[in-house]
């Protein structure tokens, strides 16, 4: 059996019942190393916090792990139960539906454990979740690749009214250029992690150049940073306030406002920008 587990947004603590009785019988564990292990104190040595609530020890299971050798994991899945954990819900990110799929494909038995994700949990700021558009992801620009296909996606959702999430890239265990043109061992850059705003600059620099007034300066903005955790950060304001705001460690996202409800409106001011500062 593959059991695909889904931790939520915090700590070790935010495991369901399910999930935990799940990994306390798994003869492996594996943990997905490329997106967010932030909040779940994990080191490079590979002692954490998750090892110490289980009692198990885990392999740390990086994106070329998981994209191109999950053939092992899986194989390893026909006479043993594994556990895959993924920060989150195990569906917010397509490699995981691949795992699935091609699990099923080998005969593998696969049961998913959900949980939170930042897909749902942004409701806390008092969006209402039937009101979002089509999410959009926000890559970090290079001085040669500055892509906007968001833009046209963020165009759509606003001329409906519809809030947009926006998922902030995230750059684990990439490796260099020179590494790459070199051939032989990778050498990777350190983690980056796009903030609220650095996001909202390179919103603002797509819009100059594209000058179809979506949005712009004014146009009002909730920014989240540690999402689930107990120190999360949470402040609505225009984009030029929130261009301002020290949101403090990652992980950020960056929701654009749609057309608001009178109780959407109630529940953002407990965040605004003034209060907030």
């Amino acid at each position: 059996m593959l059991y695909i587990i889904g931790l939520g947004l915090g700590d070790e603590r935010d495991i369901t019942l399910r999930g935990l009785e799940a990994v306390k019988k798994s003869q492996k564990i594996y943990m997905e190393a490329y997106t967010s292990l932030l909040s779940f104190g994990l080191s490079s040595d590979g002692l954490s916090s998750l090892e110490k609530f289980y009692g198990k020890p885990i392999t740390l299971a990086d994106r070329e792990m998981v994209e191109e050798k999950a053939g092992s994991m899986i194989e390893e899945a026909i006479d043993n139960d594994i556990a895959f954990l993924v920060v989150g819900d195990p569906f917010g990110a397509t490699t995981h539906s691949d795992l699935v799929v091609r699990a099923k494909k080998l005969g593998v038995k696969v049961e998913v454990v959900h949980n939170a994700s930042v897909m749902n949990a942004v409701g806390i700021c008092g969006l209402q979740l039937y009101h979002y558009g089509e999410t959009v992801s926000i890559p970090f620009f290079t001085e040669t690749w500055r892509p906007d296909s968001f833009y046209e996606k963020i165009k759509k959702n606003r001329a409906l009214g519809l809030h947009t999430l926006c998922l902030l890239d995230i750059r684990v265990k990439e490796p260099t250029f020179e590494s790459l043109c070199r051939g032989g061992k990778k050498q990777y850059e350190p983690p980056r992690y796009m903030t609220v705003n650095t996001a909202i600059e390179q919103l603002l620099e797509v819009e100059e150049k594209r000058g179809e007034s979506v949005y712009g300066e004014e146009t009002e903005c909730v920014g989240f940073a540690r999402l689930g955790a107990e120190d999360q950060k949470i402040v609505s304001g225009t984009m030029k306030q929130l261009e301002s705001v020290d949101f403090g460690a990652p992980l950020h996202c960056l929701v654009i406002v749609g057309k608001t409800h009178p109780v959407e409106e109630e529940m953002l001011e407990f965040y605004k920008y003034e209060a907030a500062s």
